[in-house]
């Protein structure tokens, strides 16, 4: 059977979508290309680098995906991306005035607040104009707009910089703007436009293509502010008491807490013997980079916890679509682990391309980004039709295969490239990488997407982000960071480390092939039985 054709309407809304999410990896991604002037600036190492670059984003980007994926689920999508957009953009533009480590990680936090909201809205907003058989298509397309924004950050970031250090030498530059200041400024200029565009598209109707139409919420901003009370430490506790909650929900929660804390302190310990750091100043604080690292992972990892417990208090339909679906929990944790991968690899690449092979800073930004963002947008293209296509004949298993071939077979490639003896070589040999490496998106995202309800999808998003985030995002970079320190700086022998997590994913998407089916079609059964009316 052939797929409908999207309209006009759904194919602008499918670009504008992407670009945020293009804009949203460029404007998080630049860090990347710019660390070595940044360290060199701040005196900070890699393990420091990865700490901005993935656990103090991370922590504020999970966190408030929650309320914001709540809002998305209830108020008007396109003005809450146009605000978000607007948000972030600012927090971006404000990097430009960081003397300190303290003020860069700022910068971060904010832009990890108004980038909390993409993921939740945007898809929710895309499976509202695409039907099912072309929501792989669309996917794909957000997929590839996310190289489009890695990539063009790279390129962005390098020459922006290096035009204005060779414009401005040391000292003469206005108001003592560096390169990779002057680098932030740039990168924050496009949101402001697109944010526009955003808050004059049409809504669509919530859940109309699926024949499961949401009735219009009333209080969603109220709504959001308690999901966001219920999640964060402390506030959890009133929330807690306000619904009344047992003597065990209070018991578990408490344990929780103490479990966590025992954990993130131990694993702090030990990564502050693997790699001592100087502390990081906070004003007159001085912190271990490694209890800052791992008290965000604790505090992140509370976070979960308290959104699960809060979900089986106040939405027991959706904590049970969610949980009770091996599938999309399976998803959630592949696509965690991989981002552990993704992040740590492309977070040091272009600092491994500077220090390996010494390229320059545009150079590296204009080789690599352009490869990357060319390779990455055709990857995923390919792969969500195919896996529609492989799916409509292998119903559920097909997209699930076509993700077990891109992660089985990237760590292997990973070994190839990363050991190539010059630059030419290693971007010939990045290219198959890529195109494998990137391939996963949009299978695996319509897999986890189709176990839940539209009225779900925002939650289910914002779920998948905190999760993803925290175990991926904000472990990832700081562990290959970490590596490299520890290791003399060897960031080759740092990459490649952390693709060991590779075979627990291989392991997962097995088990996942042989149940998916099965969880999609009990989908409407295990809703009524938690009591919603479908």
């Amino acid at each position: 059977m052939t797929a409908p054709r999207a309209s006009r309407a759904a194919l602008y809304a499918l670009i504008l979508v992407a670009l945020a999410n293009a804009l949203s990896l460029l404007d998080r991604n630049i860090l990347a290309i710019l660390a070595p002037r940044i360290k060199r600036d701040l005196a900070i190492g890699d393990s420091e680098m990865g700490l901005l670059y993935g656990t103090v984003f991370a922590l504020f980007y999970a966190l408030f995906s929650l309320p914001l994926g709540r809002l998305a689920d209830g108020w008007v999508r396109t003005r809450l991306l146009a605000i978000a957009v607007t948000f972030w953009s600012i927090a971006t533009g404000l990097a430009a005035a960081s003397q300190g480590f303290a003020m860069l990680a700022l910068s971060r936090l904010g832009v990890g607040v108004g980038e909390g909201a993409v993921s939740p809205a945007g898809t929710s907003l895309v499976f509202d104009y695409f039907a099912k058989p072309r929501r792989g298509f669309a996917m794909a397309v957000i997929a590839a707009a996310i190289a489009l924004g890695l990539g063009a950050s790279s390129v962005l970031g390098g020459i922006a910089a290096d035009w204005w250090d060779k414009l401005y030498p040391p000292g003469a530059a206005p108001y003592g703007l560096r390169g990779w200041q002057f680098a932030f400024l740039v990168a924050a200029l496009p949101g402001f436009v697109l944010a526009v565009l955003l808050a004059r598209m049409s809504e669509p109707p919530r859940g109309r293509l699926d024949g499961i139409e949401s009735p219009p919420d009333t209080q969603p901003i109220r709504a959001s502010l308690r999901v966001l009370g219920s999640v964060t430490p402390v506030l959890n506790w009133i929330a807690l008491a306000r619904r009344r909650a047992s003597v065990a929900d209070w018991g578990a929660n408490a344990v929780a807490l103490v479990l966590i804390a025992s954990v993130a302190t131990l694993v702090a310990r030990a990564a502050a013997e693997f790699s001592p750091r100087p502390p990081l100043h906070f004003g007159s604080l001085a912190l271990s980079p490694h209890t800052l690292q791992w008290a965000v992972i604790g505090f992140g990892t509370f976070v979960v916890f308290n959104l699960l417990q809060s979900m089986r208090l106040t939405d027991r339909a959706a904590f049970v679509v969610i949980t009770e679906s091996p599938s999309a929990m399976l998803c959630m944790a592949v696509g965690s682990l991989q981002m552990m991968i993704n992040y740590g690899v492309m977070g040091f690449t272009p600092s491994f391309l500077m220090k390996h092979y010494g390229l320059s800073p545009a150079a590296t930004g204009l080789q690599f980004g352009l490869l990357s963002a060319a390779i990455g947008i055709i990857g995923p293209l390919i792969a969500g039709p195919l896996s529609d296509r492989i799916n409509a004949r292998f119903p559920g298993g097909g997209r699930v295969g076509v993700t077990l071939f891109a992660l089985g077979v990237s760590p292997l490639i990973a070994l190839w490239v990363y050991r190539a003896d010059d630059a030419a070589t290693f971007f010939a040999r990045f290219v198959p990488y890529s195109l494998v490496l990137t391939a996963w998106y949009p299978p695996l995202y319509a897999i986890m997407f189709e176990q839940v309800l539209p009225r779900m999808r925002g939650i289910t998003s914002s779920t998948y982000v905190i999760v993803s985030t925290i175990f991926g995002l904000g472990i990832g970079p700081y562990v290959v960071g970490m590596l490299s320190d520890a290791n003399g700086g060897n960031l080759a022998a740092a990459i490649l480390e952390i693709n060991w997590v590779a075979p627990v994913i291989v392991a997962m998407l097995v088990v996942l092939a042989s149940r998916v089916q099965r969880d999609e079609a009990g989908l409407v059964a295990r809703a009524r039985r938690a009591g919603e009316a479908v």
